[in-house]
């Protein structure tokens, strides 16, 4: 609760209105602050979000400061928000945030993995087929991945990840952030899926590191040679051509070229070989 910054207290005081995710919750959220809401509190969750906006906008328009609290996560960010901040900016509302604690972050800060660069991709799809094809768009990301989960699908989505970027990749599994039971598990993503087989509780986040950068592709001579033959068809010449499909393969152009001639050759002398008397 100490996470919990003193502008938080002094809006939760002063705004006109209140929209709470869970009404409870929020009860209990300003009795540990030892504060009152002053104004009206209404109910904002996924539920009711679409039909609840116009209301709060027509609040906003009419001159009211409205507040939107959420349980357990950042406004928007996987939470209900997004509509209503949509919907103000769109009528030219002044919209602002206050600043606090962050899953995203703060995983990204304890998982011990690369984070110079990183991407969000929130909540993978609930259906198996679906969770695979949206890891197999992302199995080639370079930048470390941050994902939320619920604790009773963990066990499966680790699998999935395992199955799909490699048992051996890093990860971190970061439970309860900032909060009074805060846990972080470190290690490949095969050991990650077992121990998350016995049952997880709380809310999750999991951080997982990019695909490592590939090397230059290794080619054979054969292989190069038609990469240069199939450029020469198409009217480059053959100097352009060896040049070319060297820059591709990350290799000097001498060694094309000298691929090119012991084809060459190869082809010349061919024929004749195996050639006995009659």
């Amino acid at each position: 609760m100490a996470d919990a910054p003193p502008r938080l207290a002094a809006e939760l005081e002063t705004a006109d209105v209140v929209a709470a995710e869970d009404t409870r919750r929020l009860r209990r959220l300003t009795q540990a602050l030892g504060i009152h809401t002053t104004g009206r509190v209404v109910s904002y969750f996924e539920g009711n979000e679409s039909a609840r906006t116009p209301e709060l906008v027509e609040a906003l328009t009419g001159g009211a400061r409205v507040l939107l609290v959420t349980d357990a996560g950042m406004p928007s960010v996987s939470d209900p928000g997004y509509r209503l901040v949509a919907a103000a900016v769109e009528k030219d509302i002044k919209v602002t945030a206050v600043p606090g604690p962050s899953a995203v972050l703060t995983a990204l800060a304890l998982s011990a993995l690369p984070v110079d660069r990183f991407c969000f991709e929130g909540f993978l799809p609930r259906k198996a087929g679906e969770r695979l094809g949206r890891l197999r768009e992302v199995a080639d990301e370079r930048r470390t991945m941050v994902f939320f989960e619920a604790p009773h699908r963990l066990d499966d989505t680790l699998a999935a990840m395992a199955e799909v970027f490699g048992a051996d990749r890093r990860a971190a599994v970061c439970r309860e952030l900032t909060k009074t039971y805060e846990e972080v598990k470190r290690g490949p993503l095969g050991e990650l899926a077992a121990w998350a087989a016995e049952g997880v509780r709380g809310e999750i986040t999991v951080v997982v590191e990019g695909a490592a950068e590939s090397g230059p592709e290794e080619l054979d001579a054969e292989e190069l040679v038609r990469r240069v033959r199939v450029r020469e068809e198409a009217g480059e010449r053959r100097k352009e051509a060896i040049a070319a499909v060297a820059a591709d393969a990350g290799l000097p152009k001498r060694e094309v070229f000298d691929a090119v001639v012991a084809a060459k050759n190869a082809a010349r002398t061919g024929p004749a070989e195996g050639k006995g008397p009659a």
